[in-house]
């Protein structure tokens, strides 16, 4: 059976953390080319003579043409982008009465489901970023596993270990420093307007159902 790998990750998606969005998304990796993928971006990175983890955090302007070259990588290649945006003032009056911890798990949902071909197998990768990791995937077993047998794994595993889970912090970086507004570092707004280029899109509304490159969803949250 035809197996992709899906690379989960958050950003800003905290109930107290201050930030304005929360974003769930992931990377979508044909599990065949996992390898020459892995390849590829280490000579990206053998040839700017980066060795640390790409995160969005770190794009600066020494390191820009690398995290350019990065992105330029994803878009020329089979790789594929998935993430939901859901504006956190929006959440309260929307789901009066529901915890946010199960609001969390409802749009994980939403980011998995709508993607899932049923004639192709997946696994399911998400970051460890705190102690309740593991509760998280026992969760979610519970709420995807149950419904699509197409699921073969679904775990943890840290962003360290993955190259794929760190393009999709790098993506979903992008994507909320962007919705913010406030940003003022050049080699970042500079990455965006990359990203905008090569997705044809603004990356401030949501893509075509249909869009399987970058994918994005904004959530309207009404009660």
């Amino acid at each position: 059976m035809n197996t992709h790998n899906l690379y989960c990750d958050e950003s800003t998606h905290l109930e107290n953390d201050g930030m304005p969005f929360m974003l769930l998304g992931y990377v979508c990796v044909p599990y065949q080319q996992l390898s020459l993928h892995k390849e590829q971006i280490e000579a990206i990175k053998a040839k700017h003579h980066f060795y640390g983890e790409i995160k969005w955090s770190k794009v600066s302007k020494s390191q820009h043409l690398f995290y350019q070259d990065i992105v330029e990588y994803f878009f020329a290649s089979d790789l594929a982008f998935r993430a939901i945006v859901v504006k956190k003032d929006q959440i309260i009056a929307a789901y009066e009465g529901e915890t946010y911890d199960t609001f969390y798990y409802r749009m994980y949902y939403q980011l998995i489901h709508h993607k899932l071909d049923m004639t192709k197998r997946y696994n399911i990768y998400l970051d460890i970023k705190d102690n309740l990791s593991a509760k998280k995937v026992g969760k979610l077993k519970d709420i995807l596993q149950t419904q699509y047998g197409v699921i073969h794994n679904l775990q943890n595993i840290r962003s360290h270990e993955s190259v794929m889970m760190q393009i999709a912090d790098l993506l979903m970086g992008a994507i909320n420093y962007h919705l913010r507004g406030d940003g003022k570092m050049l080699a970042k707004n500079k990455l965006i307007q990359r990203i905008q280029q090569l997705s044809n899109h603004s990356l401030q509304s949501s893509t075509a159902k249909d869009e399987d490159k970058m994918n994005l969803f904004f959530i309207e949250l009404r009660r």
